[in-house]
């Protein structure tokens, strides 16, 4: 996402809460449930260029999320809990909140966890299996260090040519690479940026070994209840880019793999990047057919009782870095920016030309900017 359009979204939550829009229509837009989706937890200010520092919120944040949560009445539970929370015999409880972490990061367990454990809050950490393994590859992460390493990048010959002398030039660059590499086909993508991290003078794996916990500490970290460890594929690809037996290979793999480590079944799984590029009815339909019992997306959304025929295609709500403010965490625990949103697309619909038969309700929610 541009900085301008982050700047323009930034305006408009302000507004909303401002005017107090959204406390007046809560009572009509409100929802369910909502699962918030986060990546790393780590203390300090963004650098200048951080273009990955949209998938890191600082603990303070994280708390303060958790407090604000629980004041606006929300109950925070297990994913475990997530199916019977939709079931027509829960409609009188009191809306309820998940909190879930992609990629396994070592801050969720050194800043992330203390925060959770404090307020005695459960919540999922989803493991692609490769990363724990100690040879994934975080491959936006590597990009980023790349271009923080060079002054000059040159890929696919003159066809795709940066000057990295300053940060706007370098975050320009990582912008272009980055949704270019989300296009292309995976193991091309993966090779560009060990081609890259080459040039820089480091290993793309090494970062994962860094960054991410192994096995050892992911099992320590799930002997505490309050953590449930789910699965997210072995290599983190986008699987609607992949054959059907590909695709279903990361999956099934995935989900064995985290089951045997842990010693126990696995029931939940989130799909790599969680756009409707990255994962759609096929992958939703395949997690059925696992008997997955949750599954999640990046579609920004929230949940509604609706969502008990859709639990392979959950939508979940970004607390990201350039959203950290309470008061757009208050404008959209309302629902009405995503009322607004879906009115316009319902307007919109018929002079596009729209004849499309409708998307179950999840499938309706647009990608996340951090799909990482």
């Amino acid at each position: 996402m541009s900085g301008r359009t982050t700047k323009m979204l930034r305006a408009v939550l302000s507004v909303l809460h401002c005017t107090g829009a959204d406390r007046l229509a809560a009572p009509f837009t409100g929802c369910d449930g909502v699962i918030f989706m986060l990546h790393q937890v780590v203390p300090g200010a963004r650098r200048g260029f951080e273009p990955n520092g949209i998938l890191k919120v600082t603990p303070e944040f994280l708390d303060g999320v958790i407090r604000q949560v629980r004041d606006s009445g929300f109950e925070i539970v297990s994913l475990d809990d997530v199916k019977e929370r939709l079931s027509a015999a829960s409609k009188s409880q009191k809306p309820f909140a998940v909190f879930t972490l992609d990629d396994g990061y070592k801050d969720n367990r050194d800043f992330a966890y203390p925060v959770f454990k404090r307020h005695n809050a459960p919540f999922t950490i989803y493991v692609p299996t490769a990363y724990a393994d100690g040879h994934g590859e975080l491959w936006w992460l590597a990009l980023e260090e790349a271009l923080r390493r060079l002054s000059h990048v040159d890929i696919d010959g003159v066809a795709r040519s940066y000057s990295l002398a300053t940060d706007a030039e370098k975050n320009a660059a990582f912008h272009d690479i980055y949704w270019w590499l989300r296009k292309i086909p995976e193991n091309r993508a993966r090779g560009v940026v060990r081609d890259l991290a080459a040039k820089a003078g480091f290993e793309v794996s090494a970062l994962c070994r860094e960054l991410v916990m192994d096995w050892d500490e992911i099992r320590a970290l799930a002997e505490d209840p309050l953590v449930t460890i789910a699965a997210h594929t072995i290599n983190h690809f986008a699987l609607a880019k992949l054959r059907p037996e590909d695709a279903r290979r990361e999956m099934i793999d995935s989900i064995a793999r985290v089951a045997k480590e842990l010693g126990k079944p696995v029931r939940h799984f989130s799909y790599p990047y969680g756009d409707e590029g990255s994962a759609g009815p096929r992958e939703f339909e395949i997690a059925r057919d696992l008997g997955i019992e949750t599954a999640v997306t990046t579609r920004k959304g929230l949940i509604r009782m609706a969502h008990a025929d859709a639990m392979t295609a959950l939508p979940r709500l970004s607390l990201n870095g350039d959203y950290q403010d309470a008061r757009y965490v208050k404008v959209l625990l309302s629902g009405l920016p995503f009322a607004l949103r879906d009115g316009v697309k319902s307007v919109l619909r018929p002079l596009s030309g729209g004849l499309r038969s409708e998307a179950p309700l999840a499938l309706k929610y647009p990608a996340s900017a951090s799909t990482r």
